[in-house]
């Protein structure tokens, strides 16, 4: 041990500190453009299907049928809540133990994720959220007008 008070210090060890406790594993993201009409629901889903055997997500598991049923959910929201977006972008965001599903749309007003606010449709998505550790959120989005609802959910193992 070092004079630290009983503490020895990492590099004393041998590992760089920021190698091994500080790094954050590598992230991967899909996004995926969609016109706003009501066939964007399929190829949405489609899109998010493709991705899930390369985030470890079984095809046909309850955990790949929750997030396929949010992303639904979520794309039929954009089509009833933002009628004066052009598209919408559907996307999935894995890392650090976590799945993310995002859409964006131009409509600037928020989601009220209140339990008094929320309608049965985003009820739902939080409820499938919760089953998995995870939560719901909406924001601004960084590049544009518009919002992004985001749905996290904790990966099972």
């Amino acid at each position: 041990m070092s004079g630290n008070d009983g503490f020895r210090l990492p590099w004393r060890r041998g590992r760089p500190v920021a190698a091994i406790e500080h790094v954050l594993p590598s992230a991967q993201r899909h996004i995926a453009s969609f016109r706003l009409e009501p066939e964007a629901v399929r190829p949405a889903r489609e899109a998010v299907a493709e991705h899930l055997p390369a985030a470890g997500v079984a095809p046909g598991s309850a955990f790949a049928d929750a997030v396929l049923l949010v992303t639904s959910e979520l794309v039929v929201n954009v089509l009833r809540h933002a009628p004066r977006s052009p598209v919408m972008d559907v996307g999935i965001t894995v890392a650090a133990g976590q799945l993310v599903i995002s859409v964006a749309d131009a409509e600037p007003g928020l989601p009220d994720l209140s339990d008094a606010g929320m309608g049965a449709g985003l009820r739902m998505v939080a409820e499938l959220a919760a089953d998995y550790d995870g939560d719901v959120s909406a924001e601004p989005p960084i590049d544009h007008d518009g919002k992004v609802v985001l749905v996290r959910f904790s990966r099972p193992s």
